[in-house]
């Protein structure tokens, strides 16, 4: 559910906590719980438990570990998207100690809608909640350019499949132009100054592309794009 949604429902931002560490649990809690448009509704220890209390409870981000007993975060993740592949479903913000680029593109594939560090800062978590609730994704142009570089190399994005072809070819000009700046990381402020558009316009257009797409927000966009060869890597 977006941050509008939210508001217009006279409720806060609904987040699970998923991670293996009591104290970092309470610590993520401490944190998020001063503020008034957060609420923390669950904790889970393992990926088993996370999946099934995001069925339950239906919170609006899930802070997902990478590194869990029994089911790993990754996993947890692909149920958790595989469960909610549409908008108004939890988004899932993986949260690791470790800045592998495995990890970071494994999640992404898995439909993670954003990725941090646990060395962030508090204000950076509680911006990244933010920012998902509102259906938005969060990769930095600094990770989009990594994931490129080291998975997406030339040849490596395979025959598209019957439906990507449908789908890319329902797009129009103007929104597979967004599709590309997307792509490369560019804010919706960032691709209005570039098509000579509004922003609100620009919004309209990116939320057109998700829907034809399938995707459910700019992240998966991203990783659709090199994927299925709309971009590649230089180009």
């Amino acid at each position: 559910m977006s941050t509008d949604a939210v508001a217009d429902a006279g409720r806060p931002i609904r987040v699970l906590l998923a991670d293996d560490q009591h104290l970092v649990r309470t610590g993520f809690r401490v944190i998020l719980e001063v503020e008034d448009d957060i609420e923390v509704v669950g904790e889970a220890a393992d990926g088993e438990r996370a999946v099934g209390m995001a069925r339950a409870l239906r919170p609006d981000v899930v802070l997902m570990d990478v590194e869990m007993p029994g089911v790993n975060g990754l996993e947890a993740t692909r149920r958790i998207s595989a469960d909610t592949d549409t908008p108004g479903g939890p988004a899932v913000l993986i949260l690791t100690t470790f800045d592998r680029d495995d990890y970071l593109f494994a999640a992404l594939r898995a439909g993670a809608s954003g990725f941090l560090l646990k060395n962030g800062t508090p204000e950076t978590l509680i911006e990244a909640i933010r920012v998902l609730a509102r259906g938005d994704g969060l990769l930095a142009p600094e990770l989009t350019r990594r994931v490129i570089a080291t998975f997406a190399r030339p040849g490596d994005a395979g025959v598209v499949g019957a439906s990507a072809q449908a789908a890319l070819r329902d797009l129009t000009p103007r929104e597979r132009e967004v599709l590309v700046l997307v792509a490369g990381g560019a804010s919706n402020a960032e691709i209005a100054g570039a098509l000579h558009l509004g922003e609100a316009t620009v919004k309209s257009h990116v939320s057109r592309v998700l829907a034809k797409l399938g995707l459910r927000d700019r992240v998966q966009a991203v990783v659709f794009a090199y994927e299925h060869g709309v971009v590649r890597p230089g180009g």
